[in-house]
């Protein structure tokens, strides 16, 4: 639904035919719309996506992104049909342009994203749907959601940076069982495999993540934007480089934050001794 931007237009929703977003109390909720093909990702989706990423970055109805999928699916990962038959015919120009939209959104975008990203996987993930998985911030499931990695059984393998997603989130032991064997597993299974951060029952999935979704709204934005993109950073450095990075990373942090939320907590903690850290978030009023 559009609302009154200040000149009084009103703001377009992003989104088209494949990707649908809906604003509710700064959640977006970004929804892949292919139900009839359990949401499987198409060159289109994938250049919707882009739009719909490039959209959010910069509005303010959207505090923190929920990726999901309509219907029965969060998504059956790449369209066959549509994706590798289009890439086979294809020139290599032509199929490199193709591989560079999916990748775009699915790590390159996502991990990246300046505001928080949680995945809500509501059934179906297969194949390539684990990489835009991984790719969010934080990963919640329905109990009853089933994952596969199922490639080996088409007699291919876990590319477009499936087989790099997995290797981030599971163990080797994990990881190489599923990926060789291509069985399925629940939400269950994947929370206590930490590829999720939980599995709830279906009923509480929505609840739930907006129940995520309010906690990191209650953040310093600025702050929590800058905690991620470093996190995400530091992990391919080594110790030195990370130290003189973070070091740079919080007086840039510190600098350019509109809240002052490092000036507010230090004198709220130190001065007026009115909160513990620890325990709670500084009075952002």
């Amino acid at each position: 639904m559009a609302v009154q931007e200040r000149s009084g237009k009103a703001k377009p929703t992003p989104g088209g035919n494949h990707v649908k977003v809906e604003f509710k109390d700064r959640i977006a909720w970004v929804i892949l719309n292919r139900p009839e093909k359990r949401n499987a990702m198409s060159p289109a989706l994938n250049r919707e996506m882009i739009e719909v990423l490039d959209a959010l970055e910069i509005d303010d109805r959207c505090e923190v992104l929920v990726l999901t999928g309509a219907g029965e699916a969060f998504t059956a990962g790449m369209d066959l049909k549509e994706y590798f038959r289009e890439v086979d015919s294809a020139s290599p120009v032509e199929a490199m342009r193709v591989r560079r939209d999916s990748m775009a959104w699915q790590w390159r975008r996502l991990r990246f994203f300046p505001k928080p990203t949680i995945a809500m996987v509501n059934g179906w993930c297969f194949g390539g749907g684990f990489t835009p998985l991984v790719s969010c911030d934080i990963a919640i499931a329905a109990e009853d959601a089933t994952f596969g990695l199922s490639e080996i059984n088409w007699g291919i393998i876990p590319a477009g940076n499936v087989t790099r997603a997995v290797a981030e989130k599971m163990m080797p032991a994990d990881a190489l069982y599923y990926l060789m064997t291509g069985e399925t597993f629940d939400g269950r299974k994947a929370a206590a495999m930490r590829l999720i951060n939980e599995a709830v029952p279906r009923a509480q999935l929505r609840e739930r993540t907006e129940e995520i979704a309010k906690k990191l709204m209650e953040k310093n934005q600025h702050v929590l934007s800058a905690v991620k993109l470093a996190y995400r950073r530091v992990k391919d450095m080594t110790w030195d480089e990370s130290e003189d990075f973070l070091y740079a990373k919080a007086q840039e942090t510190y600098s350019t934050d509109p809240e002052e939320g490092r000036k507010k907590g230090m004198s709220q903690f130190l001065d007026e001794k009115s909160f513990r850290p620890g325990l709670k978030n500084y009075r952002r009023d």
